[in-house]
């Protein structure tokens, strides 16, 4: 990996720890951040890394620390209130963003600061975990099979269980119901429907509509109008009924913030992620492809740190490699093949007819 510096902020929640672990396996030594000082110490000193402690509500000495570095990857939600503070820093001192949301206001936010991105010479690129990297770079493999599609669906399984901090933004986002994206709109829908059955890799899955990040993200990338992104879910009526409720909420994020921090590594290592699409145009032609991969996880912090090391690769590491300055997503940054460059990710080539 290039010498200059990168930043992991939130090292010491779920996600960062597993980023900061790989980072060091692999050779890299990024600089450890976040408010939570004695948990982010404890980390370094485990990993034999520098670390820094700042809190994103102080712009100045925010601004003093991301000078400091190239990259970094923002890995402390809820991005929903982290996110701007920490995109702004980014553009002030030039330095180039990543982060794992999965919430499409944040990916809404952070996508409109293109041109402000391309003004400062920086990359922001959201979405580099998760969510979305496996769907967006299968919408974007998919759309170039089908380049006058006009309808995209992606189902996508990833079973293993959630960490507390994907669990308390799911509650959040959820207790505000589904979206589509219909004629380019994004449109309120239940979450559940529609309902469909899915034949990924594995087996044929029931799955349901939810408001999952690429209903922004893949309309962005691919231009497609029409969107809809499936997983499994609790039956429709029942889950939006009782999470709109204040009081029910409270007491489910009680029950999260008990729950271990995320999956074990026994956990991850047992479980695999699969992701299906399909894209439609208006003459009826489509194409289908599948991706597996490992626990959402461990596919997280590999992406997470790849996508690092693309941004270092460059000159000086300002220059981003060969991303061009600007707000992207996972495919636009990198292109649709990206995804195949992580660990135990395979991808099936695009097949249909009409």
């Amino acid at each position: 990996m290039s010498h200059q510096r990168w930043m992991i902020y939130g090292a010491n929640g779920y996600t960062g720890d597993l980023v900061a672990r790989l980072a060091v396996s692999r050779g890299s030594r990024p600089l450890l951040a976040g408010r939570n000082a004695a948990a982010v110490r404890a980390l370094a000193d485990e990993l034999g890394l520098d670390h820094v402690v700042f809190d994103l509500r102080d712009p100045a000495a925010t601004r003093q620390h991301l000078a400091e570095v190239d990259v970094v990857a923002h890995c402390a939600g809820p991005f929903v209130a982290t996110s701007g503070p920490m995109v702004q820093a980014c553009l002030d001192t030039g330095t180039h963003y990543l982060d794992v949301t999965g919430e499409h206001p944040v990916f809404e936010a952070v996508l409109a600061r293109d041109a402000d991105a391309r003004a400062a010479g920086v990359v922001l690129l959201t979405g580099a975990g998760f969510d979305v990297v496996p769907t967006d770079c299968l919408a974007n493999l998919l759309h170039a099979a089908l380049p006058d599609a006009t309808a995209l669906e992606l189902a996508f399984a990833a079973p293993g269980g959630l960490s507390r901090g994907t669990a308390t933004t799911g509650l959040a986002m959820n207790a505000k119901g589904g979206w589509r994206r219909i004629a380019g709109t994004l449109v309120p829908t239940p979450i559940g429907t529609p309902a469909r059955d899915v034949p990924f890799p594995s087996k044929v899955r029931r799955v349901g509509s939810v408001p999952w990040g690429d209903l922004v993200t893949a309309h962005h990338s691919t231009g497609i109008a029409d969107i809809v992104v499936y997983t499994r879910t609790a039956a429709p009526g029942l889950l939006q009924k009782l999470i709109r409720f204040a009081p029910v909420r409270a007491l489910a994020a009680r029950a999260i913030k008990r729950q271990p921090p995320g999956p074990s590594a026994e956990t991850r290592a047992a479980t695999k992620c699969e992701v299906w699409g399909e894209v439609r145009n208006a003459a009826g032609e489509v194409r289908t492809a599948t991706l597996t991969g490992p626990n959402a996880y461990d596919l997280t912090a590999d992406a997470m740190h790849r996508a690092a090391e693309h941004l270092l690769a460059g000159t000086g590491g300002r220059a981003g490699g060969a991303v061009e300055a600007g707000a992207h997503t996972p495919a636009t940054a990198f292109g649709h093949d990206f995804v195949k460059s992580l660990d135990r990710v395979l991808v099936s080539e695009p097949s249909g007819g009409r």
